[in-house]
């Protein structure tokens, strides 16, 4: 797994934008060696390790990163990209406040949106089924990541787009 989901670690071709590149690998982890899924055990590792705003409450809880975990800091980097912000943005320098506040925001992904898109008129139905299939998985569970995919890709079948269109969005700054 890579450990370090961040838009700073993401890298979109622009020649080519259906080519997504992942860089940053600093906080990687071979999550199933020899086939077997690595137990999770709080403190293995420095606790808090990674980009603050959006690693996960794994990586806040020192626990080596896990599928979910990279799946978690995914939805909190589109949560960022679609508001401008996460409710925990402005207290990075308390990373025990940003880990309180991503553990109440896993027990009720619904107030965590309600947060984010308190600006806007409506919370994307994908992103709110996503988060919170992914806020329920178990930490050595596999993801079903064709029904996760399958969450965004209605949406674009709907605009008779595809998930391998170019999409011209706003990103909030």
């Amino acid at each position: 797994v890579h450990g370090d989901i961040t838009a700073d670690n993401i890298y979109v071709n622009p020649a080519d934008l259906t080519q997504v590149t992942l860089a940053g690998y600093y906080f990687a982890f071979r999550y199933c060696p020899e086939g077997k899924h690595v137990a999770r055990r709080e403190g293995s590792r420095t606790p808090h390790e990674g980009t603050i705003e959006f690693i996960s409450h794994d990586s806040h809880k020192g626990a080596a990163p896990s599928r979910r975990s990279d799946l978690e800091s995914l939805g909190y980097c589109l949560l960022k990209w679609l508001c401008g912000f996460l409710p925990w943005s402005k207290e990075l320098d308390k990373v025990e406040t940003v880990m309180e506040k991503k553990e109440m925001y896993r027990d009720d992904v619904t107030y965590l949106l309600r947060q984010c898109f308190s600006r806007q008129r409506s919370i994307p139905d994908g992103l709110q089924s996503y988060l919170q299939q992914v806020m329920a998985l178990e930490y050595e569970e596999k993801p079903n990541y064709e029904a996760l995919r399958q969450l965004f890709k209605k949406p674009l079948q709907m605009l008779k787009a595809s998930a391998y269109d170019s999409v011209d969005i706003m990103i909030v700054p």
